[in-house]
């Protein structure tokens, strides 16, 4: 099979593109880093430089591949429609990543009890999230599905906090990277309040593996939670103190001069709680993770890896 990655040169697209390749299939990579295109092609994946607003290069590479992954950015309606619109009425997959933050609750570093399933986007649903930047890429996830109905195999892969070493082009997990860097820059880890706020995880290696079984067995129109364990930010930070030899954890001070965090990010994604439950993907497509906890991985992690772009 030939698949067109976007993102091929990210964290979860890299890893994707690399899977598909040992699984025996051609992939072509969407990258909108010139230094990157090289580094691409070293690793097997025919390079594509241009960006998601190129409609034209999108549609016709959609139309030259088997299937297309949609790995570059959840929010970016322009280029889901692009997509859509190429592979309507073919039959072909469409695997597109979002994120768990779509169902964050709470800003302050507090638990919450509240677990979503994935009934959450099905037909008929009225559930909204309750922040203009989880709407909008919500909005993009129903697009995504109600293409079904276009003659699209669509896919989305709603992907919970993604831990593990980058695979393909170096890269770095988003919420571990803000959190060294953090530490780094103010010698202290730290977390948002009481730091008892929880996010489910998930291993990068078993995300790649259930790209692969989606492109395969996903019927149109298939929304799956991505999550294999969960844990608290105090745990987490306090792996991550253990790990760097740095003190801490203890609470975020927004007015520190050393702070790196921009204070909308720090609460509704460091300080809120996202748990969800991937019943489907393991029920439906077969996914069995390998990997269950993200402290065990942080105990032996280069983090100052985190920290390079």
């Amino acid at each position: 099979m030939h698949v067109f990655v976007t993102g091929a040169s990210g964290y979860i697209g890299g890893a994707v593109a690399t899977r598909l390749l040992r699984a025996g299939h051609t992939v072509t990579g969407l990258t909108r880093d010139t230094a990157r295109a090289g580094d691409l092609a070293r690793l097997g994946i025919q390079p594509v430089v241009a960006d998601l607003d190129d409609a034209d290069l999108l549609a016709e590479h959609a139309d030259r591949a088997d299937a297309v992954v949609n790995a570059a950015d959840s929010d970016h309606r322009r280029a889901v429609e692009s997509l859509i619109a190429a592979l309507a009425g073919s039959g072909k997959p469409l695997v597109h990543t979002s994120g768990s933050s779509i169902v964050g609750v709470g800003t302050s570093g507090e638990a919450a009890e509240t677990i979503f399933t994935e009934d959450l986007l099905d037909p008929g649903s009225v559930w909204e999230p309750d922040h203009p930047v989880r709407q909008a890429r919500v909005t993009v996830d129903r697009l995504v599905l109600a293409a079904a109905r276009q003659g699209v195999r669509t896919t989305v892969l709603c992907h919970s906090l993604i831990y593990g070493d980058a695979r393909g082009v170096p890269r770095d997990s988003v919420l571990i990277a803000a959190l060294v860097r953090q530490a780094r820059a103010s010698g202290m880890v730290q977390h948002v309040g009481a730091g008892r706020n929880i996010w489910s995880t998930v291993h990068l290696d078993d995300v790649a593996d259930l790209y692969l079984l989606a492109l395969e067995k996903s019927p149109p129109g298939g929304f799956y939670f991505v999550e294999s364990g969960e844990e608290s930010f105090a745990a987490i930070t306090k792996a991550i103190a253990h790990r760097l030899g740095l003190p801490g954890p203890q609470p975020w001070n927004p007015d520190s001069a050393d702070n790196v965090w921009h204070p909308q990010f720090a609460m509704h994604a460091l300080g809120s709680n996202s748990r969800v439950r991937a019943v489907r993907a393991r029920n439906q497509l077969g996914w069995q993770p390998r990997h269950h906890s993200i402290t065990d991985w942080i105990a032996g992690a280069d983090l100052d890896e985190a920290t390079r772009q």
